[in-house]
């Protein structure tokens, strides 16, 4: 297996497994979601809704000069679950990609407990919302051919599920399924945070990660009783994304483990797919989030350069 030398101190593996820190002391103090809630920022945003319900709404930051800006899309994660977090989680890695000159569209969405949320709501969101951009860059400096999605836990789900849109698809979405989609904006690649990869393989662990039913519920049933709508949003089942995936996630990230990731990303690679992982010592579910944390930082260097943004 080879390796290659990173910044940050830092090899990953390009080929199989996860990267091994070669240096720098591990991180005993892992952040909390109250902690990650609030990180100043430093951007203003625009509030966009991209549909009539109150929670279909985005976060519209656009760097300083004339553009066009690539595109990072921002879901939050939360277990689908409203009371676990909003898109003020994902805002200071927004923040922070804004500084280097991305816009970001960091989005709320129904989860399965807000009326209209599960399913479908809750997928029929976050795609809407992506293709919302397309309207985004009708009034915006926007480059819609460099757009990536950024995704955390359940929104790396979604982040991942999203980039399997991407015309053409390995398996159609059929026209009379609530997600069909006449034109998806294509996406040009996926940083995953801490994600949920395999639904099926989640919902066996789910409560004692998560604490609650994710993954019946935004489903609307056990992945073995709706196996039609797992097929249709599992990222495992729609390989090949054809989109490059960079996964990323602290070593004691209990939602995230390493041999999950791993999992993916051979399943990911039989198929063709280009997959990095990255896993950063001492760091948990939400320190990805933080832009100053390591796990963080390779989250906002691998986003750059997925959008050759230096």
């Amino acid at each position: 297996m080879t390796r290659h030398a990173l910044t940050l101190g830092i090899l990953l593996s390009s080929l199989a497994g996860a990267a091994t820190p070669t240096s720098g002391r591990a991180q005993t103090a892992r952040l909390r979601v109250s902690d990650i809630d609030t990180i100043a920022l430093h951007h203003p945003a625009q509030r966009v809704a991209y549909g009539t319900d109150s929670l279909q709404f985005g976060e519209l930051r656009l760097p300083e000069g004339r553009g066009p800006f690539p595109v990072a899309i921002l879901i939050h994660g939360g277990c689908y679950y409203s009371k676990y977090a909003t898109l003020r989680n994902t805002a200071a890695l927004a923040d922070a990609l804004t500084s280097a000159g991305v816009a970001t569209w960091n989005i709320e969405y129904r989860r399965y407990d807000n009326p209209g949320g599960g399913w479908p709501g809750t997928f029929a969101d976050a795609a809407k919302a992506t293709d919302y951009v397309r309207v985004l860059s009708k009034l915006h400096p926007l480059d819609l051919s460099r757009v990536i999605t950024i995704g955390h836990s359940a929104g790396g789900q979604l982040a991942l599920w999203l980039a399997a849109h991407t015309p053409p698809p390995l398996t159609a979405v059929p026209r009379s399924s609530p997600l069909f989609r006449e034109s998806p904006l294509p996406v040009l690649g996926v940083v995953a945070l801490g994600p949920i990869t395999d639904m099926r393989e989640y919902q066996t662990r789910e409560k004692s990660s998560c604490g609650n039913t994710a993954i019946e519920s935004v489903l609307g049933g056990l992945p073995a009783d709706v196996p039609d709508r797992l097929a249709l949003v599992s990222p495992i089942e729609l390989l090949p994304l054809r989109a490059s995936t960079v996964l990323v996630a602290g070593d004691l990230d209990g939602i995230a483990p390493l041999p999950s990731l791993n999992a993916y990303a051979t399943a990911a690679r039989l198929k063709g797919d280009h997959v990095q992982i990255f896993t950063a010592p001492g760091d948990g579910h939400f320190d990805v989030l933080a832009p100053f944390r390591v796990s963080g930082q390779f989250a906002l260097t691998q986003a750059k350069a997925l959008l050759g943004v230096p």
